[in-house]
């Protein structure tokens, strides 16, 4: 007994001292490098502002090597203008730009303007490009793939100042050079851009080497364009813009500090619920997500994973769901000392019984959350990535650590039944018998659902609200350093964005966004040139803090459209046969795909009803949905399965089925409240952006909890009446 309680001080002591460490190292950070410290957690474009644009490789079937020389190019561009830049690969045929950077120091649409969008360079001769302008074949001499740079400059090496540009091309291009120089002097060489002339140097003499001047060009400016456009079209594949996305510096401050106080306001509302439910257990608990967090940091830290809005939306929620595996174990405590077990005994089944539940449930959620990063893009990957992280430290914490420090405890000597408490024996009701009534219910709000897609479309033009990723075009936000309602925006904006820009009133839709001086002007698909007038003219005209915006062409839209269908059905596929086969009965996994739908329907229901918009967070939030909806039918399942085996051989399964609900029912009302509790403060406090996300969230907590213990075990019944013979 004595090695015993040494033991469990030890394990206490390390854990503290692992806490401590774990925080110093969070806030300090260790080495040269500063490993582990929470503010070089990278963050992404929606939380420090910057520009992304996505291009689409227009050149048919591009190799490895031409993919790789393009974003070599790109990213030497990018350079320019941050460190941090990056460019990256998309599935086969696009490439993505991010460059963190101030908004309020440099203009976003400059830079656009500079990086241009990458498209055809070629040079020719006088014969072909006569050639070109009449629409007939011809052969170029050079492309953009001969080129590696371009430069602007003043040459002050004659009697005057000239502005000249320079030209450094690759090995085969400065052969392909001289070959076209040597053909053609006297003659002009054609600079062809996206099929525009940009620029026709006189041929003065052969120009071997690999270098060449294009000069006596009329002025600095000039130059640096000629420069710039030469520069940009150097890339071995065609790109064409589709997508780009601005945002605020200022916006994203907000957003981490918002966020942040959300995070810390949840986690401590959450332990104390824990405290006052489950007492001893509950503190216990309470630490062990005091280090669930302090992991989690240190993890996105250390591994470099970049943390965007839906990514920190991601944590808060897990922190919710990281109390589900200690209610599930701590439940089943107090069960166990409700049948007269000791608490040493009581803890040990505790542990053991709970163990299949916490594993089966954790695996769906992680199933969702896994084809959410295949197929999600951009931030959404981010609220997977964070949201995968948490689930597997969750289940680490409750099954490591919250046993340990249990453990440690009753070896201490806190071994009274009343710092744990007893279950009360659960009131059986008819969930079987009355679910016809559930099914009612659902029904109704599944049809007034469908119904207001009629409404919406005769009201409004469209079926849904769908946002900017669903339908394309470009949304500005500006946020204003005064209130304007939508009524001012529409008398006061609009007549100066329909002379400035020559926009159509009509095309232009206005949000306002509560509790903020923001407003959200929505148009068709502007040109990069008409996005930079629309900014000009609300910075000309009106008082603003400052402009964000995002652009998103059709195409994407419409593969958003298509993964979010495809997303949903693959998950709840793949659910269905892990289902099945760990319940060795299909119609388990049946039952629950099927009350899945119903969660899916019912929070569709919501956003038809609610006009809520529908875009790329709606496919986070429905995986979401079927992958935390899916726990709570997991331990329904699991104490089903279990009652099949243990009780009188007199029950008939519909007792089984009411009898197990009843017994899993203040479990399933806990975990939704603390995951409620957690999204519904961040909702309260988070950031407008977020909004709608969270309140979705909200909505589908409750429709899984209600879901879980009104549909699933009874639909499972009626399959197993349906197609065995029971009593």
């Amino acid at each position: 007994m004595k090695k015993a309680k040494r033991n469990a001080v030890i394990a206490v002591l390390v854990f503290l001292l692992l806490v401590a460490g774990g925080v110093y190292m969070a806030i300090e950070g260790v080495g040269a490098e500063e490993s582990g410290k929470a503010k070089n957690i990278p963050l992404g474009l929606d939380l420090q502002g910057g520009l992304s644009v996505t291009y689409e490789i227009v050149t048919e079937n591009p190799t490895k090597e031409e993919i790789a020389a393009t974003k070599d190019k790109l990213q030497r561009r990018i350079d320019n203008y941050s460190s941090e830049g990056e460019v990256y690969q998309e599935g086969n045929s696009r490439l993505t730009v991010e460059i963190p950077v101030d908004t309020t120091k440099y203009d976003a649409h400059e830079i656009l303007d500079d990086l241009g969008q990458p498209g055809k360079l070629e040079f020719m001769d006088e014969t072909n490009y006569q050639l070109f302008t009449e629409g007939k074949d011809y052969e170029y001499a050079l492309n953009g793939a001969d080129v590696k740079n371009a430069e602007a400059r003043i040459d002050t090496s004659g009697v005057t100042e000239d502005n000249v540009v320079t030209l450094d091309f690759t090995d085969e291009g400065a052969k392909k050079f001289e070959d076209v120089t040597g053909a053609n002097i006297g003659k002009s060489i054609v600079i062809v851009y996206d099929n525009k002339l940009v620029s026709a140097p006189q041929v003065q003499s052969k120009i071997s080497g690999g270098n060449a001047v294009i000069n006596h060009i009329e002025d600095f400016e000039t130059a640096t364009n000629l420069a710039n456009t030469i520069k940009i079209g150097a890339l071995p594949l065609e790109l064409k813009q589709i997508q780009y996305n601005i945002v605020g510096a200022k916006l994203g401050r907000e957003a981490v500090s918002k966020s942040l106080k959300a995070g810390v306001i949840g986690l401590a509302i959450i332990c104390l619920l824990m405290i006052i439910i489950y007492l001893v257990p509950g503190f216990i608990a309470s630490l062990a997500l005091v280090a669930y967090v302090i992991l989690l940091v240190l993890i996105l830290s250390i591994g470099g994973i970049t943390l965007t809005l839906p990514g920190m939306a991601g944590i808060i929620l897990s922190i919710g769901m990281a109390v589900d595996a200690n209610v599930i174990i701590f439940t089943r405590i107090k069960e166990e000392l409700a049948d007269g077990k000791n608490v040493r005994n009581a803890v040990a089944a505790g542990f053991s019984k709970a163990l299949s539940a916490i594993v089966d449930g954790n695996i769906t959620t992680l199933i969702a959350a896994f084809v959410l990063m295949l197929l999600g893009s951009g931030s959404i990957k981010g609220f997977a990535t964070t949201l995968m992280i948490g689930i597997v430290l969750s289940m680490f914490t409750a099954l490591v650590i919250t046993k340990m420090l249990l453990n440690a405890a009753v070896n201490l000597g806190i071994t009274n039944v009343k710092c744990y408490g007893k279950a009360k024996e659960p009131k059986v009701r008819g969930f079987v018998k009355n679910s016809k009534i559930c099914f009612a219910i659902s029904l109704i709000a599944i049809i007034a659902g469908i119904a207001f897609l009629g409404v919406n479309k005769a009201k409004d033009g469209s079926i849904l609200n769908f946002s900017l990723e669903f339908t394309g075009g470009t949304s500005t936000t500006v946020t204003f350093e005064e209130e304007y309602t939508l009524q001012r925006a529409e008398s006061e904006v609009i007549p100066v964005l329909t002379e400035k820009v020559g926009l159509s009133a009509a095309n232009i839709q206005i949000q306002t966004v509560e509790g903020t001086n923001q407003v959200i002007f929505k148009t068709s698909l502007l040109s990069e040139e008409d996005a930079e007038k629309f900014d000009n003219a609300i910075k000309e005209n009106f008082k603003v803090s400052e402009i964000s915006s995002q652009s998103i062409s059709s195409t994407i839209s419409g593969e958003m459209q298509k993964d979010a269908i495809i997303a949903i059905v693959i998950s709840s596929i793949l659910m269905l046969i892990y289902i099945a086969i760990r319940f060795s009965d299909v119609k388990f996994g049946a039952s629950a795909v099927l009350a899945l739908i119903h969660d899916v329907m019912i929070v569709f229901a919501v956003y038809s009803i609610g006009k809520l918009a529908v875009g790329n967070t709606f496919i986070a939030c429905m995986l979401t949905i079927l992958g935390y909806s899916i726990n709570a039918t997991i331990i329904i399942f699991d104490r089903i399965r279990e009652n099949l085996k243990t009780m009188d051989k007199k029950n008939n399964i519909e007792n089984v089925v009411n009898t197990s609900i009843a017994q899993t029912f203040t479990r399933t009302i806990y975990t939704s409240l603390t995951t409620f509790v957690m999204v519904f403060v961040l909702f309260i406090m988070g950031v407008a952006s977020l909004k709608e996300f969270t309140f979705t969230l909200m909505a589908g907590i409750v429709c899984g909890a209600y879901s879980s213990v009104c549909i699933t075990g009874p639909l499972w019944y009626m399959l197993k009446k349906k197609f065995n013979k029971v009593k």
